[in-house]
């Protein structure tokens, strides 16, 4: 089923590679989309965070995955083609589209929904709307920063052809797009992302295990010197305080080496080799971004999801972010519940938890999103990309080891 589903996602994209290039290089592109279609199933049976002994507060959903609130979509369109130089315009590619639906393909009620940015060097588009009248219409997509308008327009494209969205007869659309920069790896300025891709991810989406690492938006990604990409959990609330469920997907793309931090412990101090910035003669510093889209089926307003999207801030501090200068540290925040509450032209009677239960939540989210970081890097592997530029994947035998060393280790 996982070399299945991996092929369906990058299949469009090796049909392209396959047509829009000649001879030897059409047969490289093919060669290695489908190599990285066979890999993308061999990773996902790989170990997470937790089974490497990585020990994280909270109980997780039976996924601890973004996909445990019921309704939750993800699906991705991953690019990855040629090697060598850098030729703007033809590779290598390394990128790709990921999209996240709220209530799933067959369902276009829109949801409550919040944002919040920490540092704004970075985009997501439609954030203006959602700030206005408090509901997420359609898909949180994301993918790299210079393909953040074809997604926008894709998503247009496709919600029209879709019937969506019904009521407002298709006259207008603001989708939420987010991005984060892959020029490090990826031929950025060459524009590889196409509306097919789009479609692609968004057509493929489904509930279940998600991906994660070299993956969708996050395949050229770079995480504290390190691999970054894809990454995801949950958590799931005990009964006492409404058995609610709290899910996390983010695309990570910042920080430098020294700044890392798992479980407390100073990692990127421990593992050193091969830091991508000072590997390549430049100094370190917190470079790029992180997006992150925090999803839960707790009733829950427009305000009070906002105020979720800041307690992502506090997940991170936990693994080192200081969200430097250069990065773009943007969060979206939305609720499953209350469906039906988007309506033109009737008066709905939306549920909302009191405030004062919100802590729960809080901490569910803080949780969640420091493990979804460390899954996406325990996820990724080295990859390299243009002009020969290498990221290395966390080595998973270090991490324990240094874990280890600091008591930390949970097996």
């Amino acid at each position: 089923m996982l070399m299945e589903r991996s092929r369906a996602v990058l299949w469009p994209a090796i049909v392209r590679a396959s047509r829009s290039h000649r001879g030897a290089e059409a047969r490289c592109a093919v060669v290695v989309l489908l190599m990285f279609a066979s890999g993308l199933a061999f990773a996902q049976s790989q170990p997470r965070a937790r089974d490497l002994g990585v020990p994280f507060d909270g109980t997780p959903g039976p996924l601890n995955a973004i996909t445990d609130v019921a309704g939750v979509e993800v699906g991705n369109t991953t690019l990855i083609s040629g090697d060598g130089p850098l030729k703007v315009g033809m590779g290598p590619v390394r990128t790709g589209v990921t999209a996240v639906l709220p209530r799933g393909r067959e369902n276009s009620d829109p949801v409550f929904a919040g944002w919040f940015t920490e540092n704004g060097n970075g985009e997501m588009t439609g954030t203006t709307w959602v700030e206005e009248s408090g509901f997420l219409e359609g898909p949180v997509m994301i993918t790299n920063t210079h393909s953040v308008g074809v997604v926008r327009d894709a998503v247009i494209a496709w919600r029209v052809k879709n019937g969506q969205p019904r009521q407002s007869e298709y006259w207008w659309s603001l989708p939420v797009v987010a991005e984060t920069w892959d020029g490090w790896l990826n031929d950025v300025n060459g524009f590889h992302v196409h509306p097919q891709d789009v479609f692609h991810a968004i057509d493929t989406t489904r509930g279940g295990p998600v991906p994660e690492g070299n993956v969708g938006g996050g395949t050229g990604m770079i995480c504290y010197e390190f691999k970054g990409g894809i990454g995801t959990a949950s958590r799931k609330l005990p009964a006492k305080d409404g058995g609610y469920t709290v899910g996390v997907l983010l695309q990570c793309n910042h920080g430098g080496r020294e700044q890392l931090r798992i479980a407390g412990v100073p990692v990127g101090k421990e593992i050193t080799q091969d830091p991508v910035w000072a590997s390549a003669g430049q100094p370190t510093r917190d470079m790029g971004s992180i997006i992150v889209v925090v999803a839960t089926d707790a009733p829950l307003l427009p305000h009070q999801l906002k105020r979720i999207a800041k307690r992502v801030t506090l997940g991170l501090g936990r693994n080192g972010a200081i969200a430097g200068n250069g990065s773009g540290d943007i969060f979206i925040a939305f609720s499953t519940a209350n469906p039906g509450a988007f309506n033109y032209s009737k008066i709905t009677h939306p549920a909302m938890m009191a405030n004062d239960q919100l802590d729960p939540v809080f901490e569910a989210t803080v949780q969640a999103v420091e493990e979804a970081e460390i899954n996406a890097m325990v996820a990724a592997q080295t990859m390299v990309g243009r002009d020969g530029h290498k990221a290395i994947g966390l080595p998973h035998d270090q991490l324990r080891a240094v874990l280890k060393k600091y008591n930390r280790l949970a097996q």
